[in-house]
């Protein structure tokens, strides 16, 4: 599996950034109610990136060779699971950064209650990439020594 780029987070972040602000608009347009995260999604989403990081937490130390032997399955599951992190925190920080920016920009004052929820969720997010970015980076292997390796054909 290949490790996560920026060019990918900042694809998916801008998409998202445009999902959220449009979203927000075309629901406002049809005569409803902006759409607000509740707290408890931003929490959801920091949590999470917290727990990915303490997944992948004994798989850096048997990397390291601190720790005890992991089974190579298990590696690979947080492995998926933080590159799944990574993504979906990216593309959830835009959306969340789109419904802000969509909340600064009305003409009608919303309250300070609705952008600060967005803003939450967007720095829940953040946590959530960060974390996941985090926890791949634990999971990889560091490359091979050269000096170890004996010559194939000998």
């Amino acid at each position: 599996m290949k490790r996560t780029h920026a060019p990918s987070l900042l694809a998916l972040a801008a998409v998202g950034l445009a999902v959220g602000y449009l979203g927000d608009l075309a629901i406002v347009s049809s005569g409803a109610s902006a759409l607000v995260p509740p707290l408890s999604l931003a929490l959801t989403l920091a949590l999470v990136g917290v727990v990915v990081v303490a997944f992948a937490w004994p798989i850096r130390r048997a990397v390291k060779g601190t720790g005890r032997r992991v089974d190579p399955f298990r590696a690979m599951r947080v492995a998926a699971l933080a590159k799944a992190c990574s993504l979906s925190g990216a593309l959830v920080t835009g959306i969340g950064a789109g419904i802000a920016l969509f909340l600064l920009t009305r003409t009608v004052v919303s309250s300070a209650a609705s952008v600060w929820l967005s803003v939450a969720t967007t720095a829940g997010a953040l946590l959530l990439l960060v974390g996941g970015l985090v926890a791949e980076h634990f999971c990889t292997l560091p490359p091979d020594d050269p000096e170890d390796e004996e010559p194939a054909h000998a």
